[in-house]
């Protein structure tokens, strides 16, 4: 089951958090289809937000089809996303890149950046609206 975890101080909406962590989830096959969700109940518990912070996002997650709410059972999976699994050896490499990087004296913020400009250097044709 996932665990959010909730950062007051990101400047990122609280169910925005949560759709974001749910769909990385899915992206890492930590959920999968017939998963079912924390509780509203369970989240607020243990993050201390508000019940409907939690249901908007759930709402928006059966939006895109990702879960769907069955009344008395949950919230379940409807389908994942991605073909990176959290064992790939692909995580394990960045697993290490991250830890050099934090040696190296790099923040959060910092590796965020530099992660983030490979990226656009790497996939720059779907910024430019190009599919491929």
């Amino acid at each position: 089951m996932v665990e959010y975890r909730i950062d007051r101080h990101s400047g990122v909406a609280t169910y925005v958090q949560i759709v974001q962590q749910t769909k990385q989830a899915l992206r890492l096959g930590l959920l999968e289809p017939g998963d079912r969700l924390p509780t509203a109940r369970e989240v607020v518990e243990a993050t201390a937000i508000n019940p409907n912070t939690v249901l908007k996002a759930y709402r928006e997650l059966e939006r895109e089809g990702l879960v769907e709410a069955r009344r008395g059972l949950g919230t379940f999976v409807r389908r994942s996303l991605g073909t990176a699994p959290a064992d790939s050896p692909l995580h394990g490499e960045l697993d290490v890149w991250a830890a050099k990087a934090r040696a190296a004296g790099l923040d959060r913020d910092d590796v965020a950046a530099l992660f983030t400009a490979v990226l656009d250097k790497h996939f720059q044709k779907h910024f430019q609206g190009d599919p491929s």
